[in-house]
């Protein structure tokens, strides 16, 4: 699938560090979430559905994805 990311707004979480390399997120006109590395704006993103979106960010605030202590 091709996706027109020309017009999309990227931004970053505001607990990014201003300076560094991040992930950045656009919500899409065509309903799609793209996610791309701030590092290679012009490279290629990743696209998700908000059903999929949605299921990853509950993952993260219920810390399924926090790495195992040692």
């Amino acid at each position: 699938m091709t996706v027109d990311l020309t017009g999309a707004e990227w931004f970053k979480s505001s607990y990014s560090n201003p300076d560094g390399d991040c992930v950045e997120v656009a919500f899409l006109d065509s309903g799609l979430i793209g996610v791309r590395d701030s590092k290679n704006p012009n490279g290629s993103a990743l696209l998700f559905t908000h059903g999929d979106w949605d299921a990853f960010t509950a993952g993260v605030l219920d810390g399924q994805f926090n790495r195992p202590h040692s």
